[in-house]
């Protein structure tokens, strides 16, 4: 298994999010956008690595996710969604609890590396503002 990860510009994650992922059979991507502190980089890509081997643990393929992302953000054009909503926290969303588990560790490591949820959340939201 190779696991690899790095931050990005924000025009190269596929929704509006912070992070994104994709698997393979031997490999796991993941991305987060560039922020101020490799602290906060980091807490994506760990968000973004424990949802992607939950969502490969339990089938959840890469092209359902995306499927889904796709027509939430339809939606949020449509205004059903406000900027900073995030998609895996809508109940329909096929891997919402494989996301939610993802933000509990997040907040677990946020409070590890002395992260300021609130400083770190709102640089996140103010990437879609």
């Amino acid at each position: 298994m190779r696991i690899t990860g790095e931050s990005v510009g924000k025009n190269e994650i596929r929704c509006q999010q912070a992070g994104d992922w994709t698997y393979t059979k031997h490999h796991i991507e993941v991305k987060s956008v560039r922020l101020s502190d490799w602290r906060y980089e980091l807490l994506v890509q760990v968000h973004e690595l424990v949802e992607a081997a939950l969502c490969k643990h339990r089938g959840i393929t890469d092209e359902t996710v995306t499927e889904f992302d796709a027509q939430f953000e339809k939606e949020r054009a449509e205004g059903m969604h406000t900027p900073t909503e995030e998609d895996g926290d809508d109940a329909r969303a096929p891997y919402a609890c494989e996301h939610a588990f993802a933000s509990g560790i997040e907040r677990l490591l946020a409070v590890e590396l002395g992260v300021n949820w609130k400083s770190y959340e709102k640089e996140v939201e103010s990437l879609f503002a």
